[in-house]
């Protein structure tokens, strides 16, 4: 298959810039190992948008991170995407934190972080009264930010595509090559594609990637997180988020709302050698929770809904790297882009595709179509809205998940959008229709009945995140007939 564009990896990096490269006339595909598109490090973060003090002044982390924050409010209405900006506490607990958060205060300043500044234990109880009162001092960043990275990366994917991008799911790259003409080649599991340019947003693959285009080799250290994440009826212990000091391996554990309005615990931060691992244990849970009793003691495991993890791309010399290929020609590149990712993705976007663009002399469309913003969520409306959108169309007064109030017509539609779910999870990250306390015991039946009328697929057929994911086996008519033939 030929492409002008061949993007690889569908994360919010990624589907940013494929929206980015979509306002031009030239043909993008875009293709990922995942079932979905936001099926790595964009479905399982904090979902902070990070306001830009803990990225080093001069890093390409910390232009981008400031840079893209500042882009978020507009972007998120534009698309139609949650976000809230409540600001964040970064707390220390002895003389030791002191000269950490000073140094920290100083990093925004200098990275241009509105606002940012050092208060002290007063301040910080009256501001969130649950903090552990042991509190010494805080770095107080108002600007800090909520999003849902998975919401976000749908939009992203959804407008590039609505503009003429294509996307090509469950592709696992195996290998890249140029030939003598410049053209580039990509093995991938349906077949080769070839491309004039090709561009590597393969998160924690983009070594891998880079590694076989490239003489000068990186190296990706793939640092599990795992968290904690609460119902909603346990009672938000903070307005803001609330981070520890900073270590080596991070941003360390934090307690925070999410932009749903749920509690969230985490991450660990532990290397690990199987980029796909994103199991959790015992081990790591124990540790989040031990270090989310020092911000709030009160914390505890009661409550929670569901534990999940996932891996961050660290590069081992710890700045992103965009750009150009070392050594090649049509080659791009964002590796390591971990924490401040999420934030800097509108940013590095717009940096790396203004670069594409002027390089391979792309020119503007004339029928670039601007973005659709989603709906405003049933559970959201008011009785006046929620009449209005029944009366429009009867699906909205057919409820399939009670948790989080999610109506038949939001997940027929999220079936149906550019990118649209395929899955049970791909629905649940669209709509929320299993994300509550019952994590879809009671609407997975439904939803996947639902999907299978979308697909015109049969029951057994839909998954719960693709490959072998099956929720059954078969019919009982089947399994009658077996069992008569084993007698």
């Amino acid at each position: 298959m030929y492409t002008e564009i061949l993007l690889i990896g569908a994360g919010v990096t990624g589907c940013a810039l494929a929206r980015v490269l979509s306002r031009y006339d030239v043909q993008v595909t875009v293709i990922d190992r995942g079932t979905d598109v936001a099926e790595g490090a964009s479905k399982a973060n904090s979902g902070i948008v990070h306001a830009g003090f803990d990225a080093h002044p001069g890093t390409m982390k910390a232009k981008l991170n400031v840079e893209g924050a500042n882009m978020y409010p507009a972007l998120c209405k534009e698309l139609g995407v949650p976000y809230g900006q409540p600001g964040a506490l970064v707390i220390g607990f002895d003389e030791d934190d002191r000269k950490t958060l000073e140094n920290l205060v100083q990093q925004g300043i200098e990275n241009g972080v509105p606002g940012v500044r050092l208060i002290e234990r007063e301040e910080i109880l009256a501001m969130e009264p649950n903090t552990n009162p042991a509190v010494l001092c805080a770095l107080y960043a108002p600007t800090s930010g909520l999003t849902s990275p998975y919401e976000m990366t749908f939009a992203l994917a959804d407008h590039a595509a609505l503009n003429g991008v294509t996307f090509r799911m469950n592709e696992d790259v195996t290998n890249v090559w140029q030939d003598e003409t410049g053209l580039w080649h990509v093995q991938a599991t349906s077949g080769e594609y070839t491309c004039k340019v090709v561009i590597n947003c393969a998160g924690v693959g983009s070594a891998f990637i880079h590694n076989m285009m490239s003489d000068d080799k990186r190296e990706i250290i793939n640092r599990r997180g795992q968290y904690y994440l609460m119902d909603r009826v346990t009672p938000l212990p903070f307005t803001m988020t609330m981070f520890q000091c900073p270590t080596k391996m991070g941003k360390g554990v934090l307690v925070s709302p999410t932009v749903h309005g749920n509690v969230l615990l985490g991450p660990s931060a532990e290397d690990i050698p199987d980029a796909m691992d994103v199991s959790t244990t015992a081990d790591g849970l124990a540790f989040v929770l031990e270090k989310s009793k020092l911000t709030w003691p009160a914390a505890s495991p009661r409550g929670t809904i569901t534990n999940f993890s996932g891996i961050r791309a660290h590069e081992a010399k710890g700045d992103f790297i965009i750009g150009a290929v070392s050594g090649r020609t049509n080659a791009y590149e964002t590796v390591g882009i971990e924490s401040p990712g999420l934030s800097s993705a509108p940013a590095i976007a717009e940096m790396l595709g203004k670069q594409i663009a002027q390089e391979q002399g792309l020119a503007k469309k004339a029928d670039y179509q601007p973005a659709k913003p989603l709906p405003k969520p049933f559970h959201a409306m008011n009785n006046e809205e929620r009449a209005a959108a029944v009366a429009a169309d009867p699906l909205y007064g057919k409820l399939v998940c009670r948790c989080e109030v999610v109506t038949e017509a939001e997940i027929r539609a999220a079936i149906r959008r550019p990118v649209g779910a395929h899955t049970i999870d791909g629905v649940k990250r669209r709509t929320r229709a299993g994300m509550g306390r019952c994590q879809g015991g009671f609407c997975s039946p439904r939803v996947a009945e639902i999907i299978a009328e979308e697909l015109g697929i049969p029951m057994t057929e839909v998954t719960k995140c693709g490959g072998e994911s099956r929720l059954l086996t078969g019919t009982i008519q089947e399994a009658m007939k077996e069992g008569c033939c084993h007698e």
